[in-house]
């Protein structure tokens, strides 16, 4: 008999045996279900979501301040989070993807499907930006690539700065959808809001990027790679600490691997 899979929460795509699962008829989940569908749901969710993002940016030439994109990539991550939740997690977030798992919340199996998905998903949705924006604000925006550290003096800062905000987002993601002692229903609002405020924090010092598929998108098809890097470093390394603290400190009795 195959094991009924739990996508009961959000962001976790876990396998195995629940007392509820025992006490009802199981369901078989074809590979369509398990692997292929959480994918198209990886690649659909990012590209809706970047693309959002994108436009937003593009569309705030000349408006100063960041509460346009803020609010644009919140509403729209959590709005895209509640539709696809159920189906993939909705992580549209490499760093997302690898602390999910890392922290027990995913197989490993979809671990680099998912990655590829979100970033193809990226591509697709500057691609849809650029198609939708007159030449003239894609260019001044450089296509909603992240164009806010000018100087080698400025990448520290700007690391860290994503560091920061990405442990913020992941620490929600691993506290809200994964821990079973913090889950909450309310998880998609959590995280909308979460990068809302980190935007709002932190557009000024890196842009406030939090997810290398929304950096990798516009960095190619506005073909601009200046310290692109950062916006994969500071994010993971993020990712990975909140790892260190979830496993370490604040996970309950199944998370954590000390202090059991």
């Amino acid at each position: 008999m195959t094991t009924e899979e739990s996508k009961s929460e959000f962001f976790t795509i876990t396998t195995g045996d629940t007392a509820e699962a025992n006490q009802e008829p199981r369901r078989t989940v074809t590979i369509f279900e398990r692997y292929i569908q959480p994918c198209v749901a990886e690649l659909v969710g990012s590209t809706l979501f970047i693309f959002i993002g994108c436009v937003s940016v593009i569309g705030n030439v000349g408006v100063a301040g960041s509460i346009q994109p803020a609010l644009a990539h919140g509403l729209a991550l959590g709005i895209a989070i509640t539709v696809f939740g159920e189906i993939s997690g909705a992580h549209f977030n490499p760093a997302v993807s690898v602390c999910v798992y890392l922290v027990g919340g995913m197989e490993l199996m979809l671990l680099v499907p998912y990655i590829v998905a979100q970033l193809a998903g990226g591509l697709i949705a500057a691609g849809l930006a650029k198609l939708v924006s007159s030449n003239v604000a894609f260019e001044i925006a450089t296509g909603a690539a992240f164009t806010t550290v000018k100087s080698n003096s400025e990448i520290g800062m700007a690391t860290v700065a994503e560091m920061i905000m990405t442990l913020f987002l992941t620490m929600v993601v691993s506290m809200g959808a994964v821990n079973g002692r913090t889950r909450t229903p309310l998880v998609p609002f959590c995280i909308g809001l979460t990068v809302t405020a980190d935007i709002l924090a932190g557009g000024g010092i890196s842009g406030a990027c939090m997810n290398p598929a929304r950096a990798f998108g516009p960095a190619v098809v506005a073909n601009y790679w200046t310290y692109h890097w950062i916006y994969w470093v500071g994010p993971l390394a993020g990712a990975l600490l909140t790892v260190s603290i979830v496993r370490l400190l604040t996970g309950d009795r199944k998370m954590r691997v000390l202090w059991k």
